[in-house]
């Protein structure tokens, strides 16, 4: 099933919200960052030199991640969700690659995520398109994260 790989418009703030509390809620809990970022994710994001998008099946908004940035030329792959309806139909990898093309053509220098080892699936995506685990620190900014991961991005 393919999506349209969309950017950020102020009407999909909800959808950005909405799918990133439905995986929490399911796996973990909200925790009050995840709450600052996902109200106020254009000022939180968006104005701080980030991007979100979307994937699009026909009308309705499947999936979302955001890359947050951290520095220049180094952002944090993040708030990644797909519905659970239109999970296992490749959706997430769609968005992981999308966001691949998108980080080299800026010509930035790597993407970091955080995870956790319960989302199997996830880091099994990740690592197939070549993330690697780092240390992470011993105060993570999301007290669920157990794993960090990089991808240090091709020189084009």
């Amino acid at each position: 099933m393919k999506a349209s790989i969309i950017s950020f418009e102020p009407k999909y703030a909800k959808d950005f919200a909405n799918l990133n509390i439905e995986w929490l809620e399911k796996y973990f809990v909200v925790e009050p960052h995840d709450v600052d970022i996902l109200e106020r994710c254009e000022e939180m994001i968006i104005n701080k030199g980030g991007y979100i998008f979307f994937a699009k099946i026909n009308e309705e908004i499947v999936g979302t991640f955001a890359l947050i940035k951290i520095k220049d030329g180094v952002y944090e792959l993040g708030k990644m969700g797909v519905s659970p309806r239109f999970q296992g139909k490749k959706i997430g990898q769609q968005l992981i690659q999308f966001c691949i093309e998108f980080a080299t053509s800026k010509k930035w220098e790597k993407l970091l995520l955080y995870s956790n080892h319960i989302l199997e699936n996830a880091i099994y995506i990740y690592t197939k398109y070549g993330f690697k685990e780092i240390p992470i620190e011993d105060t993570p900014l999301y007290k669920r994260s157990t794993i960090k991961m990089e991808l240090v991005l091709p020189k084009k």
